[in-house]
């Protein structure tokens, strides 16, 4: 196998579970504030800003990519391409989990609010935990480009 298809790998694991994270923590939420919008349907508002949190850590797998697309070159060496490899992998595992969880607290955010208790800002606060450990691995992806 050539260096560049595992660099290649290691981008498209971090792409793909950035994504799929994020996909299933929007839902995730996105299906709570369809259920609490039969209880208080003038709270959509606030009922999309949560559902939308865990949508950032496809975005960080995106930006992970820019970070790295300089080093996929024909004369990367083996060490570049296992950077590269380790860096895909541990943003695409770390924003998967961080939008999975980041989407059940604002569910369960979301779901309270419905039954009319104003727990907005507290939501948004506790969400914003899992996202750091997501800002985290792309800094550490940022970090191991530098360093390539």
């Amino acid at each position: 196998m050539e260096p560049i298809i595992f660099a290649y790998l290691g981008i498209g694991i971090m792409l793909i579970l950035s994504g799929i994270g994020s996909s299933y923590g929007v839902t995730i939420a996105g299906n709570a504030a369809i259920g609490a919008l039969k209880k208080e349907p003038n709270a959509f508002g606030n009922f999309m800003v949560l559902s939308s949190l865990a949508g950032t850590q496809g975005l960080y797998g995106f930006t992970g990519y820019f970070m790295l697309s300089k080093f996929l070159v024909e004369t990367i060496t083996w060490t570049q391409s296992a950077a590269i490899f380790g860096a895909g992998l541990t943003l695409g595992f770390v924003a998967l989990f961080s939008a999975l969880r980041q989407g059940q607290i604002c569910a369960n955010g979301i779901t309270a609010m419905g039954n009319g208790h104003k727990v907005f800002a507290n939501t948004l606060i506790l969400a914003v935990f899992p996202e750091l450990y997501a800002i985290v691995s792309l800094a550490a992806v940022f970090l191991i480009s530098t360093a390539l």
